[in-house]
């Protein structure tokens, strides 16, 4: 249910069709994922996505990874955000674990939170075909010797090369298990949420994402489809991401009490 929920292509961006395609080849991806957290003690949780022509990076991704890391956190895991200098700004109002600059230490687990993962020529795009200049984090998963997530919603990022999908812009690079939401936090959002329910205690309960959004926007982040310094994601309104986080939470209060 939490899958299904968090694929809703209220966008119209085609990402159904990428969620019903890797539930045939995984029906078990977000368990699987939840297992992967479960027994890991140390994370890496990176949240960077610049969007071109400007390369400033969007306000999705970095709130996920923040719902993601509190999570993890309040269950006895020690999470580190990775990220770049603005979204690092705005985060650390919240979290104090947030870098940016590559570990060079080992981790049980790497998380990426909408992130560009290279194409076929080593190269990083936009679906509307503009070049991404930045940084080479997809090398931390390409080269992992440890479990690793990706989320994502566009077939872009870090992850979806567990696709195989044909076409010059879509990312090669893959990860043990692969998370396909409609908008990226809202993967992480309902990784969350599942993580919440083996856990018994509802770990999206006190998040605050529009005051996340607010944060963001505030050190310079912009909405990913609008360009705009504005308090939305993906060219959503505040609104209905708020009514997607509520039916989360309320399928935790339902499954755990």
């Amino acid at each position: 249910m939490i899958d299904h929920l968090i694929a809703t292509d209220i966008g119209g961006r085609g990402v159904q069709e990428l969620y019903f395609r890797y539930k045939a080849l995984r029906p078990k991806y977000m368990d699987n994922a939840t297992d992967i957290l479960l027994s890991s003690k140390d994370v890496l949780i990176v949240a960077d996505f610049p969007i071109p022509p400007s390369m400033i990076p969007e306000t999705d991704g970095p709130p996920g990874a923040l719902a993601l890391a509190l999570a993890l956190n309040e269950v006895g895991k020690k999470a580190t955000i990775l990220t770049e200098d603005t979204i690092a700004d705005a985060l650390k109002e919240f979290y104090s674990d947030v870098t940016t600059e590559i570990p060079r230490k080992e981790f049980s687990c790497l998380v990426s939170v909408e992130t560009p993962g290279r194409a076929r020529d080593g190269k990083y795009y936009s679906f509307s075909g503009m070049e991404i200049k930045v940084r080479p984090y997809d090398e931390l998963f390409i080269g992992a010797t440890v479990p690793t997530i990706g989320i994502g919603d566009g077939g872009n990022e870090i992850g979806m090369g567990n696709l195989n999908l044909e076409g010059k812009y879509y990312s090669t690079v893959k990860t043990t298990e692969l998370i396909v939401a409609g908008v990226s936090n809202w993967g992480a959002y309902g990784l969350v949420a599942n993580l919440s329910i083996r856990e018994g205690v509802n770990l999206l309960k006190d998040y605050d994402e529009v005051e996340v959004v607010k944060a963001l926007v505030n050190a310079g982040a912009i909405d990913g489809i609008s360009k705009k310094r504005e308090v939305s994601v993906d060219g959503l309104p505040m609104g209905i991401h708020s009514k997607i986080l509520d039916l989360l939470r309320g399928i935790v209060e339902f499954k755990i009490h």
